[in-house]
């Protein structure tokens, strides 16, 4: 056994005596050390239950014939950063549980590893960690939120978001605002729609790297959420026997497998810079181009929140995950013979089947013949950009306006509640990407109070969206303003043209006076000169390259 080295021969024996500190018994030490990865914190309501998931995982690795020993890891709640300084560190934290994760299970030995994140950078970092250090590994989730409730209608915390904009807009009192604030999250869980947090969990069982249900099931079914994280457990066991890692199960077909279901669910388009971090960690390069590759021949076959009315519950009734690759079989876009941690993809959707017609829809009847998700190019994006297709207008797939500019985040949001934004205009939002924000902060708050105010607009960034962001939403737009990209060229009163079917964004300027303006570009002094963050900023890549650090 790897933990051989911590506990095996007599130049181990304070080693030895260090465990017996805490009360780790000889019989302990013979049976393979499990690290239980617990992303439990009193900061995040995806987290808040976390222990009691973590005591079912050791349960079940004890009953198994392991020895379970318990760390933590960090986490920050995307919904509170929002909207302030503290959404430059969501993203960066991505590395921080990553490298802490590999620093404890490299440094302690262990046999294998059971992690139990639940929300938005906590499971890449996690899936990246298991990438990097590769031992035996499983993911097991807190699980979704339940939706909430108001005048007979599911809502969520986006709805809260859109909140703002409505009271600005005078479509709702301040009154409906509070008594809605109190309805929007009724418990612990992950919010409840298709966002980042649930994205990338149902991604996790796509890998191969969860169990099924690891996506779906909700945080408030809370028998049938210890008893999947018994099942973790025991598995971890299984996995340390055969020595199966999670390089054999993260294959490239793997990969492909999760993007077509992303595409098929309208996920986050946080996959698209979490995805690539994975697969770099696992050793595997996944370039933007084969989001736009496997999207042509994808289709869109879920309308979840929030470019839908149906929330995480409702894709667990209607077959869950395993459904919906099942349905995707059909278009030979699912690699059944790519391994998980309990068999074969086709051994794991050979008997699924769709409950709920109108939330998984056939590929016969889908949303769109193609992806959710968006790759655009052309002059302004240069290495790419990103936008999710399914959560758009269909009066705003093909737009062309006119630019105001904004170096920052807080400077659009003072414009839109100003009313400075009108209909016909393009906001663009720059120095706000890995580098340049540092950190790529999530936008939602303007995308989401120009969804409330119910303006026609369209808004770009080199930072990124919410996975509860709707509209014409063009994110991660490569190079960055900070690195000179065209983004942060652009000047107020010049035309952008967006034709998201063509899969193009051009901004309607001359080579010549592109070229001009690039000669007199200076780089702007970086927004934090010290600490993690100015760290950060020297290594991260773009966003392009799943923004991860050289």
């Amino acid at each position: 056994m790897r933990s051989d080295i911590v506990k095996k021969g007599s130049t181990r024996t304070a080693h030895r005596t260090l465990f017996h500190a805490m009360g780790y018994s000889d019989e302990d030490l013979e049976k393979p050390l499990i690290g239980i990865v617990n992303a439990f914190n009193e900061i995040i309501p995806g987290h808040m239950h976390l222990r009691e998931i973590a005591q079912a995982v050791k349960l079940g690795v004890a009953a198994a014939g392991g020895t379970p020993i318990e760390f933590p890891a960090i986490g920050i709640c995307d919904g509170i950063a929002m909207g302030h300084d503290g959404m430059k560190y969501p993203l960066a934290s991505r590395e921080l549980i990553c490298d802490s994760i590999e620093a404890m299970a490299n440094g302690h030995a262990f046999d294998g590893l059971v992690m139990i994140p639940n929300c938005d950078k906590i499971v890449p970092g996690m899936l990246m960690a298991a990438g990097r250090v590769n031992i035996p590994a499983v993911v097991v989730s807190g699980g979704p939120m339940q939706a909430g409730r108001y005048k007979g209608k599911d809502i969520s915390v986006s709805t809260m978001f859109e909140a703002a904009g409505k009271l600005e807009s005078g479509q709702i009192t301040k009154a409906e605002m509070a008594d809605m604030e109190n309805k929007a999250c009724p418990g612990c869980g992950s919010c409840a729609g298709l966002f980042t947090a649930n994205t990338m969990n149902c991604m996790t069982e796509v890998l191969g790297m969860g169990l099924p249900g690891n996506g779906t099931i909700p945080a408030a079914y809370f028998g049938a959420r210890r008893i999947l994280a018994k099942k973790a457990g025991a598995v971890i066991l299984d996995l340390v026997k055969r020595d199966i890692k999670p390089r054999d199960i993260m294959t490239q077909e793997s990969f492909e497998n999760a993007i077509a279901v992303d595409m098929a669910i309208g996920g986050s388009t946080n996959t698209v810079l979490h995805l690539p971090a994975i697969a770099h960690e696992a050793g595997i390069k996944l370039p933007l181009q084969k989001f736009d590759e496997i999207s042509k021949k994808a289709a869109y076959i879920c309308k979840m929140s929030p470019g839908g009315s149906y929330h995480m519950q409702d894709l667990g009734e209607a077959g869950g995950i395993c459904a919906v690759m099942k349905e995707l079989t059909k278009l030979g876009i699912i690699h059944t013979e790519a391994r998980t941690v309990t068999g074969s993809i086709g051994e794991r959707i050979a008997h699924a089947v769709i409950e709920r017609p109108e939330v998984i829809h056939t590929v016969e009847t889908a949303y769109m013949h193609k992806g959710g998700i968006a790759i655009l190019s052309g002059n302004l994006a240069p290495d790419g950009a990103v936008i999710k297709e399914s959560a758009v207008d269909a009066d705003l797939l093909v737009y062309t306006g006119s630019a105001k500019c904004f170096n920052s985040e807080e400077a659009a949001i003072t414009a839109i509640m100003d009313g400075q934004i009108h209909e016909g205009d393009v906001v663009v939002i720059r120095y706000e990407g890995p580098k340049g924000g540092p950190g790529m902060r999530e936008m939602l708050n303007p995308t989401a109070v120009i969804t409330g105010m119910g303006l026609k607009v369209a808004l770009l960034t080199d930072g990124r969206f919410s996975g509860a962001s709707r509209g014409a939403c063009i994110g991660h737009i490569s190079p960055e303003a900070m690195e000179g990209g065209p983004i942060a060229l652009i000047r107020d009163g010049d035309r952008i043209a967006i034709d998201i079917p063509g899969r193009k964004l051009e901004l309607c300027v001359s080579d010549e006076e592109l070229a001009a303006r690039r000669a007199a570009w200076k780089q702007p002094e970086p927004k934090v000169k010290s600490g993690y963050l100015s760290r950060y900023a020297k290594l991260v890549t773009s966003a392009n390259t799943g923004a991860v650090l050289e």
